[in-house]
C-alpha cells in the first residue's frame, strides 16, 4: 500500500465534504463564522475524521453515512485547539503554520469561536439523526461516544489535570491520565463512533477500542518528543512549549530514547488488535506506523 497517497486521498475527500458543513459568513455575527472558518481552514492532518471514516469502512459500513460525524469531530477537535492556544491555557501564537485564532480575532472572539464549533458540531449530528429515524438510535450511540470523549470524563478532564500539573513533578499514572484523556479520548471516540455507525459487533468494537487506546497514547508520546526535537517548519507550531510551561512529559520522565521505545511498543500492540480484520485493516496498520515514525 502507498500509505501517504492513500492518506492524502482520504484527506482530500474529507476536505471537500467539510466545506459543505462550514457556516456561511453572513449575518450580524459574521465575525464569529470568519473565526470558526479561519481555524477549520487552517488544515492539519484531519486524523480524527479519517479514523472515524476508516472504522466505518472497516466493519462494512458506508463512509458517506458517517460524514456528518466526521465533520463534527473535526469541529470539536478544532475548538479544543483554539481554546488550548489561549493565553490562559498554553499561550501559543502559531498553529498549523498560521497565527493562532486569538492572535487574529482577539481572545473574546476566539473563545466564542471555540464555543460555536463545539455547539455546531452537535447541531450537525443531531440534524442528521433526525433525518433518518430508523437509524437514530445508532447515531445516538455514536454521538454519545463523541460527547464522552470530548467531555468532563474525557478531553476536558485531561486538560484540567494538565493545567493543574504545570510546574509540578507528577508520576506516570497522572501523566497517563492526562494523555489518555486530553489526546487519546477523542481518537478512541472517533474510532468507536465510526464503528458503531458502520454496524460493528461487540468483538469488532473491542478490537477497535484496544487499537485506539494504543495509538492514542503513542501519538501523544511522539508529540511530546517532537516538542523537544521536532522541526517547527514541518510541525506548523512552536516547539519547546512543554519546557517553557514546565510540563511533565514522557521524555522528561523517561528520556527521549526510552520514550521512543515505549511509543513503538504501543504501536506494535495496536497493530496486533487490528490484524483481526485481515487485509481490511492494512490502512490502519500503516497509519499506526505513521504515527510513531513522524518526523523526529
Amino acid at each position: 500500500m502507498e500509505f501517504k497517497k492513500e492518506f492524502n486521498s482520504k484527506k482530500e475527500y474529507f476536505e471537500k465534504e467539510l466545506k459543505n458543513y462550514i457556516p456561511k459568513i453572513e449575518g450580524y455575527q459574521k465575525v464569529l463564522f470568519e473565526s470558526m472558518k479561519y481555524s477549520l481552514d487552517a488544515g492539519g492532518k484531519r486524523l480524527r475524521p479519517i479514523l472515524l471514516m476508516e472504522s466505518t469502512s472497516l466493519v462494512g459500513g458506508d463512509v458517506e453515512e458517517c460524514i456528518p460525524f466526521a465533520c463534527a469531530i473535526e469541529m470539536i477537535h478544532t475548538y479544543s485547539l483554539i481554546h488550548d492556544d489561549l493565553p490562559a491555557m498554553d499561550d501559543d501564537d502559531l498553529r498549523r503554520g498560521k497565527p493562532t485564532n486569538h492572535k487574529v480575532f482577539g481572545e473574546g472572539i476566539a473563545v466564542l469561536a471555540g464555543d460555536g464549533l463545539l455547539n455546531y458540531a452537535f447541531e450537525i449530528m443531531i440534524n442528521h439523526s433526525l433525518k433518518y429515524e430508523k437509524e437514530s438510535y445508532k447515531y445516538l450511540k455514536a454521538m454519545n461516544e463523541i460527547a464522552k470523549a470530548a467531555g468532563v470524563y474525557g478531553m476536558i478532564a485531561g486538560q484540567v489535570v494538565d493545567l493543574e500539573s504545570e510546574n509540578k513533578k507528577i508520576d506516570k499514572d497522572t501523566l497517563d491520565f492526562i494523555h489518555m484523556n486530553k489526546t487519546s479520548a477523542m481518537i478512541i471516540g472517533a474510532l468507536r463512533a465510526g464503528a458503531i455507525i458502520g454496524g460493528a459487533d461487540e468483538e469488532q468494537l473491542e478490537n477497535i477500542t484496544a487499537y485506539a487506546k494504543n495509538i492514542g497514547l503513542g501519538f501523544q508520546i511522539v508529540d511530546d518528543i517532537l516538542d523537544i526535537i521536532g522541526d517547527e517548519s514541518k510541525l506548523g507550531k512552536n516547539v519547546g512549549s512543554d519546557l517553557e510551561n514546565n510540563k511533565s512529559t514522557y521524555p522528561s520522565l523517561f528520556g527521549i530514547e526510552e520514550s521512543k521505545k515505549i511509543a513503538k511498543n504501543l504501536i506494535t500492540e495496536a497493530k496486533y488488535y487490528i490484524s483481526n480484520f485481515g487485509n481490511k485493516g492494512d490502512f490502519l496498520k500503516c497509519l499506526a506506523d505513521y504515527i510513531v515514525d513522524r518526523d523526529y
